[in-house]
């Protein structure tokens, strides 16, 4: 019985506790996403590319 007394409150709390987010709020928090991770992918290319130059460079050195 306490399976279904906790489904019956889940389901309460979705439906009548929960504020969910209007169709507008949700295209923004969703652009804000891709945009981060858009910014945060080019951070860590630029990272990337920027360490094997420097590898290079320092593998120069040695041969």
């Amino acid at each position: 019985m306490k399976i279904k007394l906790y489904f019956e409150e889940a389901y309460n709390e979705l439906v009548h506790k929960v504020s969910w987010p209007t169709w507008k709020e949700l295209q923004n928090s969703a652009l804000v996403v891709m945009v981060a991770s858009f910014i945060i992918a080019l951070v860590v290319f630029v990272m990337d590319i920027s360490f094997e130059h420097i590898m290079d460079f320092v593998y120069s050195l040695f041969y």
